[in-house]
């Protein structure tokens, strides 16, 4: 197994920290409701944790190990409904056009890093136990040495 370069990881939380950071600061200066900026903080946690779980899903079945249809299921479904609530949201916004686009691409980058940090660390962690490394310490067993 070929190893992920650190570079490529620090490239992966270098571009998940501007995608988020982006997008947070778009709707702190967005003159906007609260509840609005709430919609959106909330479709982008939903976003990040449904692209987390599916990349998750998709990996285990190619791997060969099981994963549930329904879970699969619900892992798709839980990406799109992020996705589409908040381009319904988008699409209701009253929003110069500029910045909806802004917002879809810092949202789109921050799920499309987020998958790819998820699977640099699985794959760090693979490679750690082909070694004979235990990354996955307790709090316990990091106290003992």
């Amino acid at each position: 197994m070929k190893s992920t370069s650190s570079v490529y990881k620090f490239a992966t939380l270098a571009v998940l920290i501007a995608a988020i950071s982006g997008y947070l600061t778009g709707i702190w200066n967005a003159e906007m409701m609260l509840n609005e900026k709430g919609y959106y903080l909330i479709c982008l946690l939903f976003g990040l944790f449904s692209a987390v779980s599916l990349q998750k899903c998709i990996r285990d079945r190619a791997e060969g190990k099981d994963v549930s249809e329904k879970y699969r299921a619900i892992c798709w479904i839980a990406t799109l409904a992020s996705i589409a609530l908040f381009l319904i949201g988008l699409w209701n916004a009253n929003l110069l056009l500029s910045e909806k686009g802004f917002y879809i691409m810092a949202f789109l980058l921050a799920l499309f890093a987020c998958a790819t940090m998820q699977k640099n660390e699985r794959d760090q962690i693979m490679e750690a136990r082909a070694t004979g490394q235990n990354l996955l310490h307790t709090d316990r067993e990091a106290r003992q040495g």
